[in-house]
């Protein structure tokens, strides 16, 4: 009798215990599903790919202890305040197409009943996605696009941890004036060269905008279709606006093929900064020594590890797991998941309303972050990270290296962009 009554109890018990983490919004199992958004096929499949590897070593560590880390909820197994539950990623190919990522997050919503979602990279494929959740009424972290627009859509579940490109934009500009004043030259005109997605159409207003505050005139303003074969025209235009500096927004396919066909050209401005593609993981291998000397905007680099030993400990981590350094791309993707569980660990429930009034009260300080930020705090407004600044890096001897701010560089930026030439 006594030993029915104890399973009874126990049973009770059960029961109570599901109904509570259901009340929650956590599955008995304790298991929390997040969709993510990427390009996992298709022409930029190893950016896709990169951003994967970042989000995934993220999850490992949100699920697992390590003390060691300074990071949100590393120092316990899943979420405290939700029993322990784990994070679950559940991965979807966009193959680079905007309709595909809308369709997939409504998938990956309705049929995997994801209860959130981070991802797209390319910040066409993010808007179609995000407006799918938004629709749906599920929070969507984004911490790899860029657009300005993206944040400017009045969304209520959408929410960006790093930089856009106004910023990105801002900081190129900051960078050649105080070249000017360091190197004691002048720079006049900027050529703009751009993608004609989302990402760089919005790069190509931010720069047209932009170069008129600092006095610089813009001699070509060129887009050019994203997965373009031939570029040949488009460099012939540059070489006859000789602009003393280009500005270029690019994904990795069209980053090689400009390079390529720079050199064959022989177009030599005085300096060539770059947004995206030419900081993606396959670019340095597909162009070698050609690549160096070009400057382009980033969030992250391994020597940050010198002011940050963070980076070290978790680049550590990431190389262990996959062979591989940590890039900006995978760096950028890590922070997404962090910031969603932190949020739900605070709400101590998943449910969207509840998750989303989470994230507006986040404030994840800037020794818990890999990047040179104060932290991340959202704007109650945009919901973009008010905290999320830029930072320039060089490729020298085919490795990315911090150049500005030049209080905080690594190395001093190789100026003015050596003639192919001269090269070895």
């Amino acid at each position: 009798m006594r030993g029915e009554r104890g399973r009874g109890l126990l049973f009770v018990l059960t029961v109570l215990l599901s109904l509570s983490m259901a009340s929650a919004g956590v599955a008995a199992d304790k298991v929390i599903k997040i969709g993510a958004v990427y390009p996992l096929t298709g022409n930029i499949a190893s950016t896709g790919l990169d951003c994967r590897r970042g989000v995934e070593l993220a999850v490992d560590i949100i699920n697992g202890k390590y003390p060691d880390l300074n990071l949100p909820l590393a120092k316990d197994a899943g979420l405290p305040n939700l029993g322990g539950a784990k994070i679950e990623i559940v991965f979807a190919d966009t193959k680079g197409e905007p309709r595909n990522g809308q369709a997939e997050a409504e998938r990956l919503v309705t049929q995997e009943k994801v209860v959130a979602m981070i991802g797209a990279y390319q910040s066409s494929v993010t808007k179609t996605a995000s407006q799918a959740t938004e629709r749906l009424k599920i929070p969507y972290v984004c911490s790899d696009s860029s657009s300005p627009a993206l944040t400017e859509r009045d969304l209520k579940y959408f929410f960006r941890v790093s930089p856009h490109d106004a910023i990105f934009v801002r900081d190129q500009f900051n960078f050649l004036r105080d070249l000017e004043k360091a190197r004691n030259v002048k720079f006049h005109t900027i050529a703009a060269l751009y993608e004609n997605t989302e990402f760089g159409s919005n790069v190509g207003k931010q720069i047209l905008k932009v170069a008129p505050e600092y006095g610089y005139r813009v001699v070509a303003d060129i887009s050019y279709a994203a997965n373009a074969t031939d570029v040949t025209s488009e460099v012939g235009r540059l070489i006859k606006a000789s602009p003393d500096v280009l500005m270029h927004a690019s994904y990795i396919t069209d980053a090689i093929l400009f390079t390529k066909t720079f050199k064959e050209m022989g177009f030599n401005p005085q300096g060539i900064t770059t947004f995206a593609g030419y900081i993606e993981p396959g670019y340095l291998p597909a162009v070698k020594g050609d690549g160096n000397y070009f400057v382009i905007r980033s969030t992250f680099a391994l020597d940050l590890a010198k002011r940050k030993p963070l980076v070290a400990k978790v680049n550590e981590l990431f190389k262990k797991k996959y062979g591989i350094d940590m890039s900006e791309n995978a760096a950028r993707s890590f922070t997404a998941p962090f910031v969603l569980a932190d949020a739900m660990n605070r709400a101590k429930t998943t449910e969207a309303e509840a998750v989303v009034k989470a994230l507006l009260a986040t404030d994840i300080p800037g020794d818990q972050v890999l990047y040179p930020w104060i932290g991340i705090k959202f704007d109650p407004q945009s919901h973009q990270n008010i905290y999320a600044q830029g930072t320039l890096v060089q490729i020298q001897d085919q490795n990315y290296v911090t150049v500005w701010p030049f209080d905080s560089a690594a190395a001093p930026v190789i100026w003015p962009f050596p003639p192919w030439k001269s090269r070895k």
